[in-house]
């Protein structure tokens, strides 16, 4: 659980990095349709939603025998609802404007960048930690001096090669429209793996309620995989074309 972060600590400053990325990158997608500032303003607030939601189904339900609850349910967040949520936000924002073209491969680049500024924040804050283990050349030290499995890094290194997979993926034009659904279903394996070296709340045995919210974001992005497929073979989904400089221009 993370303690409420100062202001001016590097872990409040770099959520704000995290959501400037995000918003400098899609600033220079949306010059080529208006209707795409709308598309991102609902990705973030259906990510917001739905990190807030997740980490209450996880643990959060926890947090009312706690004398600060309302501090614990105001900065808890998972990105495990983050990313569903965005989807669904985005969805529910391009059927508003009546946007219809994919722009999941867009979302596909900035979510591992902004995750990336994220869990920079909690390395430094001392949150989100792993798991107390012995220690190792790889282990990091806590504030009490515990060594612990270095959680953050680690997501930092998966997010940093979704990024690179999915910018070669743009540039040979592979799978198109299908780049946000590949990562729910990479995140989500690799976050079901990684939970058991993480340090959360146990709800039964090994396996915390974020291994339960891991399989669903992995089923949710099969389940659109699958769905986008068919519509590409009836033909109803328009190709997204080139690099991301290629569509700002």
């Amino acid at each position: 659980m993370n303690s409420w972060p100062n202001p001016s600590s590097p872990y409040a400053w770099l959520l704000l990095a995290g959501l400037a990325v995000s918003a400098v990158f899609w600033s220079r997608v949306a010059r080529r349709d208006d209707r795409l500032l709308f598309v991102y303003i609902g990705a973030v607030a259906g990510a917001f939603a739905g990190a807030k939601i997740a980490y209450f189904l996880a643990e959060g339900w926890r947090d009312f025998s706690q004398p600060d609850v309302w501090l614990r349910l105001a900065t808890g967040k998972s990105i495990l609802g983050a990313l569903p949520g965005g989807y669904l936000g985005v969805e529910w924002a391009k059927r508003c404007v009546r946007y219809s073209a994919p722009t999941g491969d867009w979302f596909a680049t900035i979510a591992p960048l902004s995750i990336i500024v994220g869990r920079l924040g909690c390395w430094w804050h001392g949150c989100c930690l792993g798991r107390v283990c012995e220690p190792h050349w790889f282990t990091t030290t806590d504030s009490s001096g515990l060594a612990r499995w270095p959680a953050p890094l680690v997501e930092i290194l998966f997010n940093a090669a979704a990024a690179l997979g999915f910018l070669l993926l743009r540039r040979r034009r592979l799978w198109p429209n299908q780049h946000y659904h590949l990562y729910l279903i990479s995140y989500g394996c690799f976050r079901f793996l990684h939970e058991f070296l993480r340090d959360t709340p146990r709800l039964w045995g090994p396996l915390s309620g974020y291994h339960l919210l891991a399989f669903a974001v992995a089923v949710f992005g099969i389940v659109a995989f699958r769905k986008r497929a068919a519509e590409c073979r009836r033909g109803q989904v328009q190709i997204q074309s080139g690099s991301i400089s290629a569509n700002a221009k």
